[in-house]
């Protein structure tokens, strides 16, 4: 008898597919099914991804436990889409699967619908109901031809008698009618019980939409870029576009369109957004186009919240998703259209394993359907500009703001000036402290963008000049305040002294190890613990300082922790209950607020002294979108921006936004260095529990890795992190134009050195070199 085998993919990073037998009383499940299976000592749930092949009797084949699903519980086309994931990041196929069902999904047998209990009446209670609305009311009701029933159970059934489909059993209890008076009415045959399943509505979390609204009239560049696109959507063929367009020239009101026509075709739309606080903004624009038709994905909803969404979406329920990266692999059968906004976000990057990038995935996921990709950016990436330029992609282009309306003038203050007159302390510049209070005295709103969170960057001593270290990453702990305003720039030494000594903390942003900041220095004993630096809680409290009587809210990842506080800012940006918000780079990604005419850049070239080839290009992007949510209404906008080097060409091409001139210095660049989009790239790093066992490891690997054609390998050498979460790394990196060579040596060397798979994270072009 021929053996029923099937290949597993399980949830276990860095482990390949396994093979298991199917017993003779199990029915032999589908690709995409769910299997109960022992992996040593464990049980889990894997997914099937095929049938087995022939194997060597020398090895063990164990049983499945359990076939979960008759049909297929993950789409043959998701499934697919995983395995090229897998392949193309080296993440093992169980991780990538993983990534790409609801949670609950490698639950065994645990039911996570939500449902809810119905009372109904049955039709002798419908007829009880009609004689006791026309029946004098009494304590007992003695009609001869409605069973004796009390007050309550009479209030039950007058209730449920003007509610055909019934009502929830806790909605009634709520009213006085408890639990053991339905049960009653059920014994006499007055009412029948249900139980129905609910999905949870994730929507009380995004921004109410307004009642269904038409499409809006196109301007002629816009009408001339549908001309552009529809075609293309129309061709049910794979092609991708490249819509670039200035902020504000209006291209999310070109996705709508497109979204409709494909929608009318019978085939499904998913947009991605590069970050949670988009969704809701975008998904109330969908909703208000398309109605209930559309889902939500990302990983600020509840577990329920996303289970439900992910049942929907497979169920058929939906044409139309949104979400952040992960919704990639979102269940939507017949994709005709998948768009990817902000193309350029490095958050469509997922930093850990599998280490995909949205966007490709996305372009992958369309290659295979026949679809259509959108990629939309006012600041394209190099890699998509040059598949533009090199014909792969069809460029699609708004050079002009809708209604013709200006971009933000865009003045640059040299920080090195300012700080001659005022000191090193000085953090808002003297034009944009006016130009804040010009908006002010107008009614009007103000961004200020720094990113860098916390309130100083680090605390040194003065005398011996030790600094407060994380004892787990090699990085200096950033200095926050408990819960409450910093002082202010102005405060002395005296009151600065104090402030440390009663409300500072020291936290790392990588491992969130915390501690006080200590009253003296830990190793000569000094009390002169001094700060250096400064991140958006020190902004905020200079902007209180100096504006006492305003509106002030900071957006970082401190402000917004809790569970729907991130819409609950910006809803009260968009009502103008807000007038100055300080945030990091959260507040310049697509938001589109028509009061604020103002936007101040703190600290510009933060970002520049990285140890990045690509320092420069974020640099220009995070400039030029945040300057671009200045004037978006009707009255012009205004964009400040501080620096320290303003002359850099980055800097300097961003107030302008003069893409195609940013574009053209940086791939001279890119070129003469041969970096992408010149070559490709993957970054090794290897750990250890010391220095000494991660650097040793890496030149093992790299050594089992080298030999090849058409890739060299640099290093390997100490990261720039050379220490992070209590592990030493260490790294190197293979830059070729051969991806498939380089992936083919890696492979190899992972064969060759399984003992250093757990000890190793491979990123296929990555967007960090840390």
């Amino acid at each position: 008898m021929t053996d029923r085998l099937v290949f597993v993919a399980v949830p276990v990073p860095a482990l390949g597919l396994l093979t298991y037998r199917v017993p003779a009383d199990q029915r032999m499940p589908v690709r995409g099914a769910r299997v109960v299976v022992p992996l040593g000592k464990r049980t889990l749930t894997g997914v099937v991804v095929g049938e087995g092949a022939n194997f060597d009797r020398s090895f063990e084949i164990r049983d499945v436990r359990e076939v979960l699903d008759d049909e297929a519980f993950v789409p043959q086309d998701v499934v697919a889409l995983t395995e090229w994931v897998s392949d193309y990041y080296l993440s093992g196929p169980g991780a990538a699967l993983a990534a790409a069902l609801p949670p609950y999904g490698l639950t065994a047998r645990v039911d996570s619908f939500k449902t809810v209990r119905i009372a109904q009446l049955t039709p002798a209670g419908l007829d009880a109901a009609d004689r006791l609305s026309n029946t004098p009311r009494c304590t007992n009701d003695t009609d001869r031809d409605v069973p004796r029933i009390g007050t309550r159970q009479r209030e039950a059934v007058l209730a449920l008698a003007g509610v055909p489909d019934g009502l929830p059993v806790a909605g009634l209890a709520e009213r006085g009618i408890p639990a053991a008076t339905l049960a009653r009415l059920k014994t006499l045959g007055l009412v029948a019980m249900r139980t129905e399943r609910i999905d949870r509505d994730p929507f009380p979390h995004a921004v109410s939409p307004p009642a269904l609204i038409p499409a809006r009239s196109l301007t002629s560049e816009q009408q001339a870029a549908m001309d552009q696109l529809l075609p293309l959507a129309n061709a049910r063929a794979f092609h991708v576009a490249l819509l670039h367009g200035v902020t504000g020239s209006g291209k999310t009101e070109l996705y709508m369109r497109l979204a409709d026509a494909v929608r009318r075709s019978g085939r499904g739309v998913l947009m991605l957004v590069p970050e949670i606080a988009l969704t809701p903004q975008v998904a109330a624009l969908f909703r208000a186009r398309f109605g209930a038709a559309v889902a939500i994905q990302h990983s600020g909803l509840s577990d329920g919240e996303r289970h439900d969404q992910w049942h929907r979406i497979r169920r058929g329920d939906v044409d139309v998703v949104i979400g952040t990266r992960s919704a990639v692999f979102a269940p939507l059968a017949k994709s005709g259209l998948i768009i990817v906004d902000e193309e350029h976000d490095t958050s469509y990057k997922q930093d850990e394993t599998p280490r995909y990038h949205g966007r490709d995935v996305a372009i992958m996921r369309a290659q295979s359907a026949g679809a259509l990709v959108v990629l939309g950016s006012a600041t394209p990436t190099l890699e998509s500009y040059a598949n533009a330029q090199a014909g792969r992609y069809t460029l699609v282009t708004l050079n002009r703001r809708v209604l013709n309306r200006p971009l933000a003038e865009v003045q640059i203050v040299n920080m090195r000036d300012e700080i001659a007159e005022e000191g090193v302390e000085v953090v808002i510049s003297k034009p944009l402290r006016a130009a804040m209070q010009a908006r002010l005295d107008q009614g009007e709103q103000s961004l200020i963008l720094l990113n860098r969170r916390g309130f100083a960057s680090a605390v040194f001593c003065r005398q011996c000049g030790s600094s407060l270290d994380c004892p787990n990453c090699s990085v200096s702990l950033t200095v926050h305040t408990r819960g409450r305003e910093g002082p202010s720039t102005r405060s002395t030494p005296q009151a600065e002294s104090t402030s440390l000594r009663t409300g500072w903390i020291a936290r790392c942003h990588y491992c969130n190890f915390s501690r006080p900041v200590p009253k003296a220095c830990e190793q000569c004993a000094a009390p002169y613990m001094e700060r250096v630096g400064f991140g958006t809680e020190r902004v905020e409290a200079d902007v209180r300082a100096a504006f006492p009587g305003a509106r002030v809210a900071r957006l970082d990842r401190d402000t917004v922790r809790r569970k729907g506080s991130l819409v609950e800012m910006l809803d009260r940006v968009a009502k103008r209950h807000i007038d100055i918000l300080i945030g990091t780079q959260m507040i310049a990604k697509g938001h589109d607020f028509p009061e604020v005419t103002l936007v101040g850049v703190i600290s510009a070239d933060v970002g520049l002294g990285l140890a990045d080839f690509r320092a420069a290009e974020r640099t220009f992007q995070l400039l030029t979108q945040v300057s671009g949510r200045a004037g978006r209404g009707e009255r012009p906008g205004q964009a400040i921006i501080q620096s320290l080097v303003p002359e850099h060409y980055s800097i300097r091409l961003a107030t302008s936004q003069d893409y195609r001139a940013f574009y053209a210095k940086e791939v001279e660049f890119r070129r003469t260095m041969r970096y992408p989009p010149q070559v490709a790239m993957v970054n090794v790093v290897v750990r250890g529990r010391t220095f000494g066992e991660a650097i040793d490891g890496a030149r093992e690997f790299a050594d089992a890795a080298r030999g090849g054609k058409g890739y060299v390998i640099l290093g390997p050498a100490p990261a720039p992190l050379t220490k992070l979460r209590g592990e030493h790394r260490a790294q190197f990196f293979l830059k070729g134009t051969s991806r498939k060579a380089m992936r083919e040596a890696l492979q190899l060397a992972l064969a060759r050195k399984p003992e250093l798979a757990r000890r190793l994270s491979v990123d296929v072009d990555p967007l960090s070199m840390l």
